[in-house]
């Protein structure tokens, strides 16, 4: 056989899937989705076991929805909704799933040059969606100054962060430890 010959099956692409502020992706395979945030956060979700998952990238807490409207990711409680329905659908429950959290840089100041606090409002109320489901965060990249770009491998559940300009990030591991 020649050397150039591959035995077995060949791994199927990636799918590549891209988040704006507001997008919501969730799926299984081979997908990598990827954003860039500042003061928006994302959430990831991965079901260890059937290695399917999520991210979402939003940009403020919550706003009063009209009725009939449809959920709107860029608000974080609408976007965990969009995240309970997959979660739903795909038969499994929230506390089966695995959590990693993003973002809430400082990038805007408001009067007298104060940090309107807009990140660290989205960081909180992020955390306080995943506890009232019982979702574990494995791992947290927060806070700070700058922009950050992820990556996150559906097959894996592996998240990559790039934060090449941020600085004073809180940095946390799957331990509560601080890294």
């Amino acid at each position: 056989m020649p050397a150039s010959k591959f035995i077995g099956e060949q791994p199927s692409p990636i799918k590549e899937v891209f988040l704006n502020p507001g997008e919501f992706h969730f799926a299984a395979g081979r997908t990598r989705i990827s954003t860039l945030l500042g003061s928006c956060v994302s959430i990831t979700l991965w079901h260890p076991r059937r290695m399917i998952g999520g991210m979402c990238h939003f940009m403020l807490t919550e706003r009063v929805r009209p009725v009939g409207v449809p959920l709107d990711g860029r608000f974080a409680d609408e976007a965990f909704e969009l995240f309970l329905e997959q979660v739903k659908a795909a038969g499994t429950r929230p506390g089966e799933y695995q959590a990693k959290l993003f973002g809430g840089a400082n990038m805007f100041s408001g009067p007298a040059s104060e940090p309107m606090e807009i990140g660290r409002r989205n960081v909180g109320y992020g955390r306080q969606l995943l506890a009232a489901q019982h979702i574990a965060i494995l791992a947290e990249h927060v806070g700070g100054n700058g922009r950050r770009k992820l990556h996150f491998d559906l097959w894996s559940g592996n998240v990559w962060l790039a934060f090449p300009q941020g600085s004073n990030a809180q940095i946390r591991n799957s331990h509560g430890c601080a890294e």
